[in-house]
């Protein structure tokens, strides 16, 4: 009789530890299993922000010349937008994509520098074309006695090619800008190219490219001082031009 008592004892012991095993088991898979749920979830949440952030990057210094371009387009007139910021933005830009030759930085600072240099041709095409048309259409009376009729201004064309640095970064075709933003990124990658293995001059080339962005609002404040006013100028751009955009 006793033999059975020790086999049902066995067999219960046996039974009881088996279960109590498998439910430590099924408690690690579970645990396991929120543990990787978690961890996906956190990496889904890092990327998320990561790609946020490089899009804010990307488009932040964008965004502020975009109404300043609406507000150009709906009233065609650009005096109250100085060019000159077209200018320092782009030599900034070009000059920090050289310098990602010789020292790297993040891609998304790379894609803010092409998207700026996209967006100021965009708005030196628009005042161009803005400027010529008020040009054109702009009369003067001449006071004669045989003649009282408006006679159209004889405005002179200024192209980049005089190299007449009176009128430089004032010319009446877009594409003479252009061919002036070309001119300097061949010559500049020209030096970069010869001189690229010269720590010294890498690292000029990036203090170039941020104190050149640096003296950003400089010429919208000419600009404004010119014109004894800031009509004309959008407050998202006075406030992009004197808090400058992300250097490298």
């Amino acid at each position: 009789m006793h033999y059975y008592f020790y086999f049902f004892y066995f067999y219960t012991f046996t039974w009881a530890s088996n279960r109590s095993s498998f439910a430590r088991k099924v408690k690690w898979l579970y645990q396991k299993m929120e543990d990787e749920v978690f961890n996906q979830i956190l990496y889904v949440s890092n990327q998320l922000v990561s790609w946020i952030a490089a899009l804010a990057i990307i488009f932040g210094g964008v965004v502020p010349y975009i109404p300043q371009y609406r507000d150009i387009r709906r009233t065609q007139n650009a005096e109250g937008f100085s060019t000159y910021v077209c200018l320092v933005l782009l030599v900034a830009n070009i000059l920090r994509i050289l310098f990602r030759f010789g020292r790297y930085f993040e891609t998304a600072l790379l894609w803010q520098s092409i998207i700026m240099i996209a967006t100021m041709l965009i708005m030196l095409s628009l005042c161009t074309s803005v400027r010529v048309a008020t040009e054109i259409s702009t009369k003067r009376r001449s006071f004669t006695a045989t003649d009282s009729k408006d006679e159209e201004i004889k405005v002179p064309k200024k192209f980049f090619l005089d190299f007449d640095w009176n009128y430089f970064w004032v010319w009446s075709r877009f594409v003479d800008y252009l061919q002036c933003v070309l001119a300097f990124t061949l010559v500049a990658a020209y030096v970069t190219y010869l001189l690229l293995e010269s720590v010294l001059f890498v690292e000029t080339l990036g203090f170039l490219a941020v104190f050149t962005e640096a003296m950003l609002g400089i010429p919208q404040l000419y600009c404004n001082y010119q014109n004894k006013s800031t009509e004309g100028m959008s407050d998202n751009t006075y406030t992009c031009c004197f808090n400058g955009t992300l250097a490298p």
